[in-house]
C-alpha cells in the first residue's frame, strides 16, 4: 500500500490535473511535484487554511498567498521553469480540490483536525519532499520549516529562558531569510533547466504502482474510466474488457507513463469484478497497489459489494470509503453564506460582497432538475433585498455540472438551471438588467468526476461580477476580483 503522502499525490492528483493538458507537460508535472509538499507544510503549520480552502468551490493559489501577491508571481516564475505562468497557475490552481480531496480520505474525514494530525504523521515525507528553494517563501509566509512551528507562535512559560534565546537567534535569521528570498528564487530558476535531466534519467525506473479507476452512472454503467499501467499489451487487454462488459464504444482513457508499474496485483480478477459492479448505479472505484477502494451512495451496497468481490482478490485489501453527507454539507454551506449575508452593510454594498456570500452555498440540484431547493431560498432571498439596495452591483450566474451524459445536454441543464437562479432572484424584486445567466456545462470542473463526491462538488451555481463597461465577467475569490483584462 502506498503510504508516502507526497508519491499518493502524485499518483492520484497528478493524472487528473494534467489529463486534459497537451503542452509542456514536463514543466507542469514538475511543478506539481514541488507544489505539493509546499501546499501540505503550509497547511500542516496553518490548519486554518484547511477550512478555508474546503469552503471555497474553487479554491486558487491566491487564497493561499493572501497579502502577498507579489511573492506568489515570483513564487510561480521560479516552480514552471519555461512553461508560461499563467499556464503553470492554472495548473496548481487545478490540483488544489482534488489534494484536499486526497487528504480527507487518507485521513477518514474532512474534519481540519483529523486532517491536520494526518499530516503532522507525515511530517517527515513532506520535509524531505520540501524543495530547498522553497523554505525561504514558506518563512515569508510565516512557516519556520526550520523547527517546524509558525513564525507568530509564543513560547510557553515553561520554556522561557530558552526561546528569550531563541528569540534573540531568529531576529538576525529572519532579516536573512527575508533578503535571502528573491536570491532563493532566482537561483531556483537559474537551475530549472537541469531539472528535466533528472526526470528522463529517472523515467526507465517505474516508480509509481498501476491504476485502474472507473465509475458509473445511475443506470450503473460506465462513465468515466481511467488506466494507468505502463504495459501496452494489458491496456488493450483491459479495454477490450471494457468495452465489451459495459457495452461502450469509447473505454478507458489511458495514461502509459514508462514510472508506472506493468502489473496490478490480482489483475486476473478484474473483469469479473467489472460484471460484479456492472448495473449497480454511482459506484467509483478504485485499483491502486495492493488496495481496493469502493465508494457508493450507500454502506450498505458497498458492503454487498465487497462481500462479492473479497474472494476474489485474496491478495487486497478492500476499503470502503464512507460516502459525503450531502445534507450536512450543503446545510453548512447554507449557513455560513446566511452569515457572510447578514454581515453586509445595506448602505455599502458592492458586488464582490455579494457574489463572494452567495458562493459560500451549494445549490445542490435534484438530477436532472432546475428546480431550486428550499433550503437555498432564504439565501437567494437575502440577497435580492441586497441587490435592490445596490445599483452598482451587477452579477453573472454560471451553471456547472459533472460530466454525466452527453456534453450537449449537460450545456443545456447549466442553462437551465443558473436560468432558474436568475428568475428566482427577479422575482424578488432584482432588476433584470443587473443578472446574466450562462451555462457552462461540464467544461470546467473543479475537481475529478471519476467520484460520486468529485460530481457533487462540479454540479454547482457560481457568481461572477460583470464590468458593465466592457461586458466582461471576472471570477471572485477571497482577494477581490480578477481583474486581469478587466
Amino acid at each position: 500500500m502506498l503510504t508516502n503522502i507526497i508519491e499518493l499525490l502524485q499518483q492520484q492528483v497528478t493524472p487528473i490535473v494534467l489529463q486534459s493538458e497537451t503542452e509542456h507537460l514536463l514543466e507542469k508535472k514538475h511543478a506539481l511535484d514541488n507544489f505539493y509538499p509546499i501546499l501540505l507544510s503550509l497547511l500542516k503549520e496553518k490548519p486554518d487554511y484547511i477550512t478555508e480552502l474546503q469552503n471555497h468551490l474553487n479554491p486558487r493559489l491566491s487564497d493561499l498567498f493572501k497579502t502577498h501577491q507579489s511573492l506568489k508571481e515570483k513564487f510561480i516564475e521560479a516552480i514552471g521553469a519555461t512553461a508560461p505562468p499563467s499556464e503553470i497557475e492554472e495548473t496548481l490552481n487545478h490540483a488544489i480540490a482534488p489534494t484536499l480531496g486526497v487528504l480527507e480520505t487518507q485521513a477518514g474525514s474532512n474534519d481540519q483536525h483529523a486532517i491536520e494530525h494526518f499530516l503532522l504523521n507525515h511530517n517527515t515525507d513532506i520535509a524531505v519532499a520540501l524543495p530547498l528553494w522553497a523554505k525561504p517563501l514558506l518563512a515569508a509566509l510565516g512557516v519556520n520549516t526550520l523547527v517546524g512551528q509558525t513564525l507568530n507562535q509564543s513560547p510557553s512559560n515553561a520554556s522561557y529562558i530558552g526561546a528569550k534565546r531563541q528569540n534573540r537567534w531568529w531576529i538576525p535569521v529572519l532579516f536573512i531569510v527575508a533578503l535571502g528570498l528573491i536570491c532563493a528564487l532566482l537561483f531556483k530558476m537559474c537551475s530549472r533547466v537541469e531539472q528535466p535531466t533528472t526526470v528522463a534519467d529517472s523515467s526507465n525506473v517505474p516508480s509509481q504502482p498501476a491504476k485502474f479507476q472507473l465509475t458509473t452512472g445511475q443506470e450503473g454503467m460506465l462513465v468515466t474510466c481511467q488506466i494507468f499501467t505502463s504495459n501496452k499489451s494489458y491496456i488493450d487487454i483491459l479495454q477490450a474488457e471494457v468495452k465489451q462488459i459495459f457495452a461502450h464504444p469509447v473505454g478507458c482513457g489511458v495514461d502509459d507513463n514508462n514510472q508506472l508499474h506493468e502489473n496490478f496485483i490480482d489483475q486476473d480478477a478484474i473483469p469479473s469484478v467489472l460484471k460484479i459492479i456492472k448495473g449497480t448505479p454511482n459506484v467509483s472505484i478504485t485499483w491502486l497497489g495492493d488496495q481496493l477502494s469502493i465508494q457508493t451512495e450507500s454502506n450498505t451496497t458497498a458492503i454487498e459489494l465487497a462481500q462479492k468481490i473479497r474472494p476474489l482478490v485474496k491478495n487486497m485489501q478492500i476499503v470502503m470509503q464512507k460516502p459525503i453527507d450531502v445534507n450536512q454539507v450543503v446545510g453548512r454551506s447554507v449557513s455560513d453564506a446566511e452569515k457572510a449575508l447578514a454581515s453586509l452593510n445595506p448602505e455599502h454594498v458592492r458586488a464582490l460582497d455579494v457574489a463572494t456570500a452567495l458562493n459560500l452555498q451549494i445549490i445542490n440540484f435534484e438530477p436532472d432538475s432546475s428546480e431550486i431547493p428550499e433550503i437555498n431560498k432564504s439565501i437567494l432571498d437575502q440577497a435580492a433585498a441586497l441587490i435592490r439596495r445596490a445599483p452598482q452591483v451587477n452579477l453573472v450566474i454560471e451553471g456547472h455540472t459533472d460530466n454525466v451524459g452527453t456534453a450537449q445536454d449537460n450545456k443545456e441543464l447549466s442553462v437551465k438551471r443558473a436560468q432558474a437562479v436568475m428568475d428566482y432572484l427577479i422575482k424578488q424584486g432584482v432588476d433584470p438588467a443587473k443578472l446574466q445567466a450562462v451555462g457552462i456545462g461540464a467544461e470546467k470542473p473543479i475537481t475529478e468526476n471519476s467520484t460520486p463526491e468529485g460530481q457533487f462538488k462540479n454540479r454547482r451555481i457560481e457568481f461572477t461580477v460583470l464590468n458593465t463597461e466592457t461586458g466582461k465577467a471576472r471570477q471572485v475569490n477571497e482577494q477581490g476580483v480578477n481583474t486581469e483584462g478587466y
